[in-house]
């Protein structure tokens, strides 16, 4: 807000769904969104050509993959439950908590996925298939990691007392992008995991 002559207030940014924030975080959410899609495309654009059976090693195991999928969900549901607590009491510490738990549930899956990772038969340059499911879910890696790093602004800011004057919409923009990730993950797992169990 910009101050006017004899009191009057100039608004300078709105908020919510008409700030300029939201439409900036909801138009990354669809640039990245659409990357996705051509991502998964090229999967099933290259399984549509493969002479062989796709994946060629087998379907992949689903345990660690499962557990990730876990983990990632009640990352959300952590992250959403100490936004809403935040919103109607105004608790930082409930806050802090939920995001200090959102990180450590973002940092359990990215360990996960190296495990599972490394766990591979093939590497990234063995054929075809190899090269789409580590594309695929490296890029989804590297989300979850701007993620993370979000998440751990907010909850430095939060611990510093920058959201109790009022202004906490970087709050839901943080949580907006990190549910994105949540639900592209599951779009990656069923393509990437469950698809080829049935075939």
């Amino acid at each position: 807000m910009s101050e006017l002559g004899d009191g009057e207030v100039l608004p300078v940014g709105g908020t919510g769904p008409v700030s300029t924030a939201w439409w900036g975080m909801i138009c990354v959410i669809a640039t990245e969104g659409v990357l996705f899609v051509y991502l998964i495309f090229s999967y099933a654009y290259l399984g549509s050509q493969q002479p062989g059976p796709w994946p060629p090693s087998g379907p992949p195991s689903l345990k660690l993959a499962l557990t990730n999928t876990a983990i990632l969900i009640a990352s959300s549901v952590l992250l959403a439950w100490g936004l809403r607590k935040f919103r109607r009491q105004r608790d930082r510490r409930q806050l802090a908590f939920a995001l200090a738990g959102t990180i450590v549930l973002g940092a359990v899956f990215v360990t996960i996925q190296g495990f599972e990772w490394a766990d591979k038969p093939f590497v990234f340059s063995t054929n075809a298939y190899s090269s789409a499911f580590f594309l695929l879910t490296g890029v989804h890696m590297a989300h979850v990691a701007v993620g993370l790093l979000m998440l751990l602004a907010l909850l430095v800011w939060t611990l510093l007392g920058r959201f109790d004057r009022g202004h906490h919409e970087h709050l839901s923009l943080g949580a907006l992008y990190w549910h994105f990730v949540d639900v592209v993950w599951l779009v990656v797992f069923t393509t990437a995991y469950l698809v080829p169990q049935f075939k």
